[in-house]
């Protein structure tokens, strides 16, 4: 592991976390509907930003990062969606990014880039799209503070759940064994809500990133919140 003074200032929360999504904000009230997640619980938040051509769609950028980053103390995960990642390693985190995760299937240089985001002083994560097998970042495990399974594939919020990615889960959780490495973060991401959570979190999971199922849905983002905290407390 990499002694960074500077990731180590800022604590990576632990347990079980949700972490809600800025891609499905309200962008015109975006300050204050992240205050309203925190005063909820939420510790972290997680943008996620598209370029159009890693996925077909493309969302939010620096700017946006910078703004939560003046407005928040929160902590700040950047997903980062886009082709040659390590291009933009540097910007987001000096706009404000805790953790940068940058995709295998996007990274040619994948060791590099990991090392390279945890120079600059953020957590790296490496994440993995549906149909990416695990055995993908088999030779990086010991440079990641963070592994994202995609139960979606990128690009667009509010799609449905993929359980096939799940077992997927459990197969890092053995191989961080096997290799006895400290516990490394399985976070997942895509069609996450009350009922889909526990599933993910029965297999290994630990943070969990919810959009639409926070910011969307009736009855309003505390609620939305604290199902989703009370679903993964008892994992089916």
């Amino acid at each position: 592991m990499t002694d960074n003074k500077l990731r180590d200032a800022v604590p990576m929360p632990g347990g079980m976390v949700i972490a809600p999504s800025v891609l499905a904000a309200d962008y015109a009230r975006l300050g204050a509907e992240v205050r309203e997640a925190e005063d909820a619980g939420a510790e972290w938040f997680q943008v996620d930003v598209m370029d159009g051509h890693y996925v077909p769609n493309i969302s939010i950028g620096l700017p946006v990062l910078e703004s939560l980053r003046e407005v928040t103390d929160t902590f700040l995960d950047v997903h980062l969606m886009i082709s040659n990642p390590e291009a933009f390693i540097d910007p987001f985190a000096q706009a404000g990014a805790d953790l940068i995760t940058i995709h295998v299937e996007a990274s040619t240089h994948l060791h590099g880039d990991l090392h390279r985001i945890r120079e600059v002083g953020c957590y790296a994560g490496v994440a993995l799209n549906p149909a990416t097998p695990a055995e993908a970042i088999s030779e990086v495990l010991g440079y990641v503070d963070l592994i994202l399974v995609m139960t979606v594939n990128p690009g667009f919020g509010g799609q449905k759940f993929i359980a096939e990615a799940i077992p997927k889960v459990e197969t890092i959780r053995r191989m961080v064994a096997d290799r006895g490495l400290p516990d490394i973060p399985v976070q997942v991401d895509g069609g996450i809500g009350p009922k889909t959570a526990p599933i993910a979190a029965a297999a290994g999971a630990s943070v969990f990133v919810a959009g639409s199922s926070v910011f969307r849905w009736e009855p309003g983002i505390r609620a939305n919140f604290e199902t989703l905290q009370a679903s993964v407390a008892r994992p089916a």
